[in-house]
């Protein structure tokens, strides 16, 4: 008889699961990275989130609550401190966490169209809190491991003068999420970067009537925060040997 291919196991390798994980997700209580708490709840991980609006939070926790365990905060970002309350209060409610997803943004514009206190806070939000976030969440993984997600934008591949702020950002942490998956990745810590396409949220409101984005959901050019939740579970769930370095979600019927 032949001896097994000691490898065999490798071709129907176990993903791993969310059941039991420890979620800190900023920016979740609307839009991308509810959808995300929301899958990850339902999945078994307990979530802790942040938002600025007192009645999104709620409304999240209430939704996190009924399909798994969730808890979080309301804090503002762009003032200083803020971000290391959410990852102290997070801590602490969690006790530690394995899964970080840095997610929370605010639209950005083209640079002549924005006041200087609107450009230090985009970048305080958009940029500086995913990087301290990412070290406090390194410090944290350190010893046992962990995922880190950082939320792109395909804005970095459609350039045009309405985003030069925030374009420039999201390059920003594009280069800064693969330079970071080198980095860590000896010390068990996977880093990944999901690149949603145009999806509907509180940041397309602005610029696309409620109708005009049903219309284009429904002709699969535009698409739901729950798809790029779907993008983050299949990212999150991967062997640990195997990281998705950056994942593009457009929509199927894509004008763009």
């Amino acid at each position: 008889m032949a001896e097994a291919d000691p490898h065999i196991a490798d071709v129907h390798t176990a993903r791993r699961a969310l059941n039991g994980r420890k979620a800190i997700i900023t920016g979740g209580t609307t839009g991308i990275g509810r959808a995300v708490a929301v899958l990850l709840a339902s999945e078994g991980a307990t979530v802790f989130t942040c938002g600025r609006n007192e009645a999104d939070l709620a409304e999240t926790l209430e939704q996190l609550n009924t399909v798994g365990s969730g808890h979080g905060m309301t804090c503002d970002l762009a003032r200083s401190g803020e971000l290391d309350r959410f990852f102290a209060e997070g801590t602490a409610q969690l006790g530690s966490y394995d899964i970080a997803i840095l997610n929370a943004a605010v639209p950005a514009v083209g640079l002549t169209a924005m006041s200087e206190q609107e450009v230090r806070d985009a970048i305080e939000i958009n940029f500086t809190g995913y990087l301290l976030g990412a070290h406090k969440a390194v410090r944290q993984m350190q010893a046992a491991g962990g995922d880190i997600i950082f939320t792109g934008s395909y804005a970095t591949r459609k350039l045009g003068p309405s985003s030069t702020v925030y374009a420039g950002i999201k390059a920003g942490i594009h280069g800064f999420a693969e330079a970071l998956r080198r980095e860590v990745g000896p010390q068990g810590i996977k880093v990944g970067l999901v690149i949603p396409g145009l999806t509907a949220s509180a940041m397309t409101t602005d610029s696309m009537s409620d109708e005009d984005q049903q219309r284009r959901i429904g002709e699969d050019n535009m698409l739901l925060a729950e798809d790029i939740a779907a993008g983050v579970h299949f990212m999150l769930t991967q062997p640990s040997r195997t990281v998705v370095q950056e994942l593009i979600l457009v929509p199927r019927n894509n004008e763009e």
